[in-house]
This record gives structure tokens, sequence and C-alpha cells, in this order.
């Protein structure tokens, strides 16, 4: 059951916080509802989860009207956007967690309307992962912070796979530092298998799919 499911992890929050001196305030879970139905969303919203976090304009798009009467809810979008889909994904989303150019941020700030968004950095060297590259991060926060629309909030990156948490936590903690040095207090990071090593790192967004909902089915 997911109320149960949800407990677990909670208890988990807890733990990880409990070990480094942080409080839950500081945390916001965001259940990553890619592939679940609005369904699953709305009973999610029932148990009193209100950030949902998707990887897909076109999928969002169809769930949407069935959600149009859960107040308070946000919806943030994790997955690499394309410039092209910068309309829709505004009116979609409140948050934008993978900006990763001044064209994409450009293209937000166009539609007009008011976001909240993060820069999503790049920190392997692995070919399939999105994100802007460390070195550049200096003229995209500025190029950003130029936009009347937008509002830069954090860093969000996504390490290489791996089931052994402690391969990913110098990943987190370079996201860190990152943070710290360009003045920027949030930081998303952290899944169902290592949502430990990210809070302990510093994580202020969690990304939670599989631990809440179970596995995602395979298109």
């Amino acid at each position: 059951m997911l109320s149960e499911r949800l407990e677990k992890v909670e208890r988990r929050i807890e733990t990880a916080l409990r070990r480094v001196g942080r409080t839950r305030s500081e945390i916001t879970l965001v259940a990553v509802t890619k592939k679940f139905s609005a369904d699953v969303i709305r009973e999610a919203y029932a148990q009193g989860l209100r950030c949902f976090g998707e990887n897909y304009v076109q999928e969002f798009e169809a769930k949407c009207p069935h959600l149009v009467d859960l107040t308070g809810a946000e919806y943030h979008l994790i997955g690499h956007l394309q410039s092209n889909k910068a309309r829709p994904a505004a009116e979609l989303f409140q948050v934008i967690e993978t900006v990763d150019s001044e064209k994409l941020a450009g293209r937000l700030d166009q539609t007009g309307r008011p976001l909240e968004v993060m820069i999503e950095v790049k920190l392997s060297h692995e070919g399939t992962k999105a994100g802007a590259e460390p070195e550049t991060l200096s003229p995209l926060i500025d190029a950003i912070r130029s936009c009347a629309n937008l509002r830069l909030t954090g860093l969000m990156t996504m390490p290489p796979w791996s089931d052994d948490p402690e391969v990913t936590r110098p990943y987190f903690r370079r996201l860190a530092e990152l943070a710290r040095k360009h003045g920027l207090p949030k930081l998303s990071m952290g899944m169902s298998h290592d949502l430990e090593a990210a809070i302990e790192e510093g994580a202020t967004h969690i990304r939670i799919g599989t631990a809440l909902f179970g596995p995602r089915r395979r298109d």
C-alpha cells in the first residue's frame, strides 16, 4: 500500500536527517510519477504528498486535465526539456529543474509565465546524461538571473546509476560545493536507492519514485 511505503520512506528520511542534525522541514519529497496514471497522483495527494515530478511534457499534458482540482499541488519537470517544448512546459509546470542552456532559459522566459527554475548540472562523463558543464555555470546563472520571468533557486543532478549509494555520494558532494560557490540554496539530488547519502550531503529536494509506487512499466 502507498501509505505503508510512504511511511517507510519517511522513516528513512528522518534517520538520515538525525545523522547530520537537519530537520524534516529542510527536505521536499518530490514524488516521481512518470509512467503512472493521474489516479496514482490523486492517491498520493490523498496521502498528503503535494510535490510531483514528471519527465515528459507530452505525458503530463495528458494527465493534467484530471488533476485540476488538486489544490496546492506543485508539479516539477525533472526530465530533459527541448527548447521547442518550452511553452507547453511553462504552462504545465511550476518548477523546471532541468534548465541546461541559455537558449532554453530564454525560451522559457519568452513564455511570459513566472517559473521557478533549477540548473541541471552534468557531473559524469556519460553520453546519455544531460546538463550544463560545471565550468559553464557562471554565465548561465547570469543569463537566467537576467530573465524577468525566471527565478533561479538551485541545482540538480543525475549521477551515474549505482546500487551503492557511496558511489553516488561524491557527485552529491560536488553539487553541494557548486551550489555554495554560486549562492544557490536548493539542491535536487537523490532517489529511492540513495536518498540517505543525498540528504547527508545537503539535498533539499529528493526525487522518489520506485520506493513509493513500485517498479514502473517498461515501454
